[in-house]
């Protein structure tokens, strides 16, 4: 059979001399995607940037859509699907290293607001991949959990689960980690809309990195401004890259959709994205993949850190969110370059931890650190 011929977004990690192994590769930057760069192509590797519809496909030769991504809403999956073009996507592939930024992000609220979070409830709206590793992580860190997911609910019964109202009235933070879907009974465009921000009795913390239409950017910052919730963190924006620059002002923690962004989630979504090629194409090919680079500083030792201080020094130390909420705040037009040359940072299990109090250890093992 032909090597497909494939074209790849440039900003893809760890896909250059991979993707040669299995295809004829061009690379373009994903907002350079355009009819006539994909005609002749047989697959497309992208990622979120640019959206991928009749309007691109129609006429062209794709075949396949691998995007190195959980979400799918970049893709008209109704039209592809009726027309020829199959589509795939990478689930979970950066589950853990959403989890790291929600983990760092409720730490840095805590010291921001003086909250202890072990006397805090966290809700959970969207329980995949992504929302099932928050959970387990708030659990660790001493969070009461809730959540909600009424797609699963209906599949699994209540269970674990609880109603948006419920949230609504008991979180003292709620983060979302849903797909983002326009139509059917759970859709959850604007889901956090004027009526989700109406008469919320503890001002909950709202955090999104999911996707930015989840939030309706007018209500949101109504909210704030009017006080009615306590704060935002927010990494999926509406309106990418052109994002309000009223909302993000008001953010205490904002970042350009990099959550998800960890070597390790990179490198696992590139390796799915390149299974995905293989399976549809029937190709008899084993590729080799690059390794991922140790991190600058690896080890953690807290041995002079007070007690109470040991959880978050460690997590800091394998992500803060605090300077790139600086850079964009400061510079809110490099929202597309920051997140292209984004340097990806690596998850909990390539860090070692010395000197850790015991019950600490426990924690940071339970989140996936190393400890000696």
């Amino acid at each position: 059979m032909r090597r497909p011929r494939i074209l790849a977004d440039t900003h893809i990690p760890y896909l250059k001399g991979v993707a040669e192994q299995i295809g004829e590769v061009e690379y373009l930057p994903g907002n350079q995607f355009t009819r006539e760069a994909i005609r002749d192509r047989d697959a497309l590797i992208v990622r979120t940037v640019t959206h991928f519809g009749e309007e691109l496909l129609s006429g062209s030769s794709v075949q396949l859509i691998c995007s190195a991504t959980i979400g799918y809403d970049h893709i008209d999956t109704a039209w592809c699907d009726t027309h020829g073009v199959a589509w795939r996507t990478a689930p979970g592939c950066n589950a853990t290293s959403v989890e790291q930024y929600i983990t760092a992000s409720l730490l840095l609220l805590a010291e921001k607001h003086h909250l202890n979070l072990a006397e805090r409830t966290i809700g959970i709206v969207g329980v995949g991949n992504v929302g099932s590793k928050v959970a387990v992580a708030c659990g660790k860190i001493g969070m009461r959990v809730l959540l909600n997911d009424p797609p699963r609910e209906e599949r699994e019964g209540k269970g674990i689960f609880t109603d948006l109202e419920t949230i609504r009235r008991e979180a003292d933070f709620i983060t979302f980690h849903t797909p983002l879907t326009k139509s059917g009974e759970h859709a959850t465009f604007h889901l956090a809309g004027d009526p989700f921000f109406e008469e919320l009795p503890k001002k909950p913390f709202i955090l999104n990195a999911a996707r930015g239409g989840v939030t309706c950017n007018r209500s949101l910052t109504r909210a704030l401004q009017q006080g009615k919730i306590g704060g935002a963190v927010i990494d999926c924006w509406e309106n990418e890259p052109d994002i309000s620059r009223e909302l993000l002002e008001l953010a205490d923690i904002a970042t350009p959709h990099i959550a998800g962004y960890s070597a390790d989630g990179k490198w696992s979504a590139t390796r799915m994205s390149i299974e995905n090629l293989i399976r549809y194409f029937s190709l008899e090919v084993t590729p080799r993949y690059a390794s991922i680079p140790e991190p600058a500083q690896p080890l953690i030792d807290l041995q002079d850190i007070p007690a109470a201080a040991q959880l978050p020094h460690a997590v800091w130390h394998s992500y803060d969110p605090t300077g790139e909420t600086a850079a964009l705040k400061a510079s809110p037009e490099s929202f597309y370059r920051f997140r292209s040359t984004y340097p990806l940072r690596r998850e909990y299990h390539a860090f070692t931890v010395r000197h850790a109090g015991k019950q600490i250890s426990e924690r940071l093992l339970q989140l996936g650190f190393k400890v000696e």
